[in-house]
């Protein structure tokens, strides 16, 4: 295993997934599968597909109407949250962002990351057989992991829409996304943590292993647009009860961990309506806010 530019370069695998298509067919199946996204792109390299709509949307001059898709085969500086890099190699990663207009208030605006790490844990368990749906699970605030191994993540930003703000409240949320779909074993190595694959899912079900890239991507970006237009018509008051289905941190003794020192610890009990973490404590419950945060089981962290 060697590092080149920040990027580790693993090996491949033999495990026999769907491959990854040239670049203009997987953008042929997206706009296929989204007529109601108004600009798809998939390109092989590119630095990174938030940070690209990001710039984009800042620079919108109204001409542009979203939602918009930008997917690569290889980002050669993706983040994940708290600025962290997202290791990725050609044809084992999903790696896409997608640009929303969005009409919420300020306060509202951190909730759209739970919000939209439940949608795409729904809309990924909709692509598994029944039986076995339930091992995809959430981890607060949007990670998620197959059998409490993190299988993708998710980075959400927001920046004012430019020339064509319609309102005071209209944002533009950037949701970028990498599943990972190989390469979990050398991962899980290099990084010194559980990380899980698709390939891990095909192996165990035929359904899963049947799911072509871009129906995973298309699905999950479909979830993302009617959750988003669900929030903006009818608020958040659905968020406590749909997030307990995909929970995996219910009734876990968790550590609340920020600049590698524990902040809080307790009981995980579930979101609000406004996406906090809700902590059973010695002192009661209290409500942990999205941000430079990470949640870990009290069995991962050392004592």
């Amino acid at each position: 295993m060697k590092a080149r530019d920040g990027l580790l370069s693993l090996p491949m695998s033999e495990d026999n997934l769907q491959p990854l298509p040239e670049p203009e067919d997987m953008k042929a199946a997206l706009s296929g599968a989204l007529p109601q996204f108004r600009q798809i792109q998939w390109v092989r390299t590119i630095a990174s597909t938030n940070a690209s709509l990001m710039e984009l949307a800042r620079a919108d001059r109204g001409q542009l109407a979203r939602p918009w898709l930008l997917g690569a085969h290889l980002q050669e500086h993706g983040r994940g949250r708290s600025g962290r890099s997202w290791q990725n190699r050609e044809g084992a990663n999903l790696m896409f962002s997608c640009a929303f207009d969005v009409f919420l208030p300020p306060r509202k605006l951190p909730t759209l990351s739970p919000l939209v790490g439940l949608a795409a844990c729904e809309a990924l368990r909709k692509l598994i057989s029944p039986e076995l749906r339930l091992n995809l699970s959430m981890k607060w605030p949007n990670d998620l992991q197959w059998r409490y191994a993190k299988l993708a993540g998710i980075l959400v930003e927001t920046t004012r829409a430019g020339a064509s703000r319609l309102s005071p409240d209209h944002y533009v949320a950037i949701i970028g996304m990498g599943i990972n779909l190989d390469d979990a074993r050398a991962l899980s190595k290099s990084l010194n943590r559980s990380v899980s694959d698709w390939s891990e899912i095909a192996r165990e079900d035929p359904s899963a292993a049947q799911v072509s890239p871009s129906l995973m991507v298309s699905s999950v970006a479909q979830a993302w647009y009617d959750s988003l237009n669900e929030v903006t018509a009818h608020g958040f008051d659905f968020l406590p009860e749909r997030y307990a289905q995909v929970d995996a941190l219910a009734g876990q003794h968790i550590h609340i961990i920020e600049h590698n020192r524990i902040i809080q610890a307790g009981i995980a009990c579930g979101v609000d309506t406004n996406g906090q973490l809700q902590l059973r404590t010695p002192a009661g419950q209290i409500g942990v806010s999205v941000g430079e945060v990470s949640v870990r089981r009290r069995q991962e962290y050392p004592e």
